[in-house]
């Protein structure tokens, strides 16, 4: 999976493929030193700030016609404190590096999400999670922060130090100020088996809150015009390790989940009709597997099919209705979904704009191939979504604005205080913000 790419007369085009921008210019800061005087600079020259780090939300969340931020040479792992269990890592540093570099000091994060392409701030920021029975999102992990304000300052904030700051920076949507290092919670590297196992809709929503209970971390995904589904358990072992073979794991992971089902998507593009035949066969090709790994090569895969996403946050009570009524809409509509469904849930968290802040949550995200229209898919699914109280993941399509999420989040007008308090002027300011925070 690639990052940002750049186009033709200095545009910058998202991993989906669906945000185009083309800023004024470009910074590439060597230090936050750099990084602050560069903010300053935008401040004198009347420009906007945003920061863009892999690319990979699809909401034009970090773009600018301003100056655009790139974050590449801020890289790389500070301080690891053994005492306090904690790792203080550049905001410009890629999940993937991260990971790789915990496990070799026998070190790891408690949680994470299916990829790590994406850079340690964007990902904490737009409020990117995994899926959990106890353990929350990355940024539910994050015991201090540094970002640089409006006004070229470098504040640092925790539990213990701006806690105000810290208590709404941690998602903070790009809209206080630069993030530049993360401090996030580790514990030493742990086991844990996966279980992959393919099973009916039926039966995971008649079970749904046993296999929530019974497992650490359990999702499933749902294929579209089929009663199928393919289940993942994830929990702790003793071990020993007993990772994916080399062969099969190329087979399942690369030829099949990638190869395959690429193929599949080209053949659903051009021709829709076929799509619910090719869900039907797709659905039942990964047989059941069992393996035992360090934590980020269980809980993340490779992900080379490019797609545009929408993923809503339910109230965990309501997530069997509303996939019920999101599987019925599918059967009656026409739409021909040539993308799995997928299904994680999260605790309860105490971050003021985390999809799951103050209630525990159920996650449902609707997918479709890059270059396949999904605008009707997606307008039904958000119908149905927002009528059960769904907040959107911030760095996934979705059309809510901040009326609307002033009445989802208790604590929206907490958030927006600070935001006028930190940058009264609106450096960071794009047209993301203004909708979904108000002018």
């Amino acid at each position: 999976m690639s990052s940002t790419a750049s186009g033709k007369n200095g545009t910058w085009r998202n991993w989906g493929g669906n945000v185009t921008v083309r800023p004024a210019r470009e910074v590439v800061p060597a230090s936050v030193d750099e990084l602050a005087a560069a903010v300053r600079q935008a401040a004198e020259d009347g420009l906007k700030v945003k920061a863009v780090g892999s690319g990979h939300s699809f909401t034009a969340i970090a773009a600018t016609d301003g100056v655009s931020v790139r974050p590449q040479l801020l890289t790389g792992i500070r301080d690891i404190d053994r005492k306090a269990m904690t790792v203080t890592v550049e905001a410009g540093t890629p999940l993937k590096r991260l990971n790789v570099a915990l496990a070799r000091e026998g070190l790891s994060l408690t949680n994470m999400g299916d990829i790590m392409e994406q850079t340690v701030s964007g990902a904490t920021s737009t409020g990117t999670h995994g899926t959990g029975r106890e353990s929350a999102s990355l940024a539910a992990q994050i015991r201090e922060l540094e970002l640089v304000t409006a006004d070229g300052s470098v504040l640092t904030c925790s539990e213990k130090e701006n806690p105000e700051v810290f208590a709404a920076a941690r998602v903070g949507l790009g809209a206080l100020g630069i993030v530049t290092a993360i401090t996030f919670a580790v514990e030493p590297v742990f086991l844990l088996t996966a279980r992959e196992e393919p099973m009916p809709l039926d039966r995971v929503l008649a079970e749904f809150d046993q296999l929530r209970t019974e497992n650490e971390h359990f999702e499933f995904y749902w294929f579209p015009h089929t009663g199928n589904t393919n289940t993942k358990r994830n929990n702790r072992s003793a071990g020993p390790p007993q990772p994916v073979g080399q062969l099969a794991g190329w087979f399942e992971d690369e030829f099949l989940s990638n190869g395959v089902f690429h193929a599949a998507q080209l053949l659903g593009r051009a021709v829709p009709a076929v799509v619910p035949t090719v869900a039907r066969i797709s659905s039942t090709a990964l047989s059941a597997r069992s393996y035992t790994d360090i934590p980020y090569k269980v809980f993340t895969s490779p992900r080379r099919v490019r797609f545009v996403e929408m993923e809503y946050a339910v109230p965990r009570e309501a997530l069997v209705d509303t996939l019920r009524e999101l599987k019925a809409m599918v059967d009656r509509s026409g739409l021909r979904v040539n993308f799995p469904v997928e299904v994680r849930t999260a605790p309860a968290d105490d971050i003021a704009l985390s999809t799951a802040s103050a209630r525990d949550s159920a996650y449902i995200a609707v997918h479709m191939f890059r270059g396949t229209p999904y605008q009707a898919y997606f307008t039904a699914a958000e119908r149905i979504f927002t009528a059960h109280e769904g907040r959107p993941h911030w760095g996934k399509v979705h059309t809510r604005d901040a009326d609307y999420f002033a009445g989802l989040y208790p604590r929206f007008g907490e958030f927006t205080a600070l935001r006028d308090r930190l940058d009264p002027d609106r450096l960071f300011q794009n047209d993301y913000l203004r909708r979904v925070l108000g002018p």
